[in-house]
């Protein structure tokens, strides 16, 4: 299919043809026949030309020709009209809301309603307070509805960051050995299995190309040698950044750096026992504090009416064998079995012993009365928390074998938490 553009004739050819390019700009350009020129064509003359977008280029396929200004003379002269121009001017008159309510008595406009008769199927129309009278239906069932006030939120603190280690000591160590024995010690800091295995699957290779193996003993012996420096250059990077992070760091990275701390090949040099006692007293004030937090969330929650919330704190202790203050263990023991009421639904059940199966106080859950409604889904949560809440599980009748394995905390499922956040929004 053809198109129009603009070109602009650049040179003329022995052999007839001309070279031409897009009329103001380089590209594109090409080749066309002279025979398709019109008389007198010169180099930088503007045409209008049909071409052909083709695989190899385009090709002008013919000129068009410009029209031709007319140089007639039977034109229709306007004359004007002398007579003065007079604008013209438009006023609105005001309405007189008063004639609405005569229209009103009337019947509506101008008393045509009644003309007409009724509409339909020759009932009469609803009059005007039905719908009054439907909106005032309406308003009183919300009104007469059960309302529902949702217990405060509880302030959140901030989440404790994982540490994120540098690598200069580890760095500088590397660097300070041949260029060999790198990839050897990047190796010794996974361990000695992981070289040993290295060697293998190497020596494999170089065996089934016919090359000399590497001799496992002397690598070995290397890496062993290497080991220690290598341990103490990770130690270092990871305790100084825990030093920097102490504010905001999770205690579990706090108590594993100290815990590494405890291998005499870490702690050989006086620099590195003067970093690990500051990081145990860092661990001992931070644990502590976390200590207080707790009890403090715990008891939040509790005055708040939060009684599922305060049993998965309780069994989240910032230290494992922290003992539960026996004040507060009594006061949220007393605070589970009164949510446990035969009025309340299965589904608050099964979520309240849910959380009290893992908490401190799960020998002291026993309500009074199984709840009115007991469906499949809460007889099952109960047989499976039985060993952990056996009372509970003999006011439901359920049998409790000897030696039955304690319950696991249920994860939740990923598939149906984004189905519910989808829902949600």
């Amino acid at each position: 299919m053809s198109r129009r553009i603009d070109i602009e004739l650049t040179s003329s050819r022995p052999d007839g043809s001309w070279t031409w390019r897009a009329a103001g700009a380089k590209v594109p350009k090409g080749v066309l026949d002279g025979s398709i020129l019109p008389e007198g064509a010169a180099v930088g003359d503007e045409l209008k030309v049909d071409v052909e977008q083709e695989i190899d280029g385009i090709t002008v396929v013919g000129v068009v020709q410009e029209r031709q200004k007319s140089d007639r003379t039977d034109v229709i002269e306007l004359i004007g009209d002398e007579t003065p121009f007079e604008p013209v001017t438009q006023q609105l008159a005001r309405r007189d809301r008063g004639g609405r309510g005569e229209r009103r008595d009337r019947g509506g406009r101008g008393g045509r309603r009644d003309d007409r008769g009724p509409r339909g199927d020759g009932g009469d129309r609803p009059k005007r307070g039905d719908g009054r009278e439907r909106r005032d239906d309406r308003s009183r069932e919300r009104r007469d509805r059960p309302s529902f006030t949702p217990p405060p939120e509880l302030p959140k603190r901030p989440k404790p960051k994982r540490l994120r280690p540098g690598s200069a000591r580890r760095k500088e160590i590397l660097a300070d050995l041949p260029e060999e024995q790198r990839p050897i010690a990047e190796l010794a800091l996974q361990g000695l299995p992981a070289v040993r295995q290295r060697l293998r699957d190497e020596n494999a290779k170089l065996a089934a190309d016919g090359k000399p193996t590497m001799p496992e003993t002397s690598v070995l012996k290397l890496a062993e040698e290497l080991l220690p420096r290598l341990r103490v250059a990770e130690w270092l990077d990871r305790a100084e950044a825990a030093q920097r992070q102490i504010e905001h760091l999770d205690l579990r990275d706090l108590r594993s750096v100290v815990a590494a701390a405890d291998d005499p090949i870490v702690a050989r040099d006086e620099s590195s026992r003067a970093l690990a006692d500051a990081l145990r007293v860092a661990l001992q004030r931070k644990q502590e504090e976390e200590l207080q937090l707790w009890l403090g969330d715990i008891a939040a929650a509790l005055d708040v009416g939060r009684v599922i919330r305060a049993l998965r704190l309780s069994s989240q202790p910032p230290k494992a064998g922290v003992p539960f203050p026996a004040d507060l263990a009594r006061r949220l023991a007393e605070a589970t079995n009164a949510s446990l009421t035969p009025t309340d639904l299965a589904d608050r059940w099964s979520a309240v012993l849910e959380a009290a199966a893992f908490s401190p106080v799960r020998s002291l859950v026993g309500p009074t009365e199984v709840p009115a409604t007991v469906t499949d889904e809460l007889r099952a949560t109960v047989k499976r928390l039985g060993p952990a809440l056996p009372q509970v599980a003999a006011l439901f009748g359920i049998d409790i074998p000897d030696g039955a394995p304690m319950p696991k905390p249920l994860r939740p499922n990923p598939r149906k938490a984004a189905a519910k956040k989808a829902r949600a929004e």
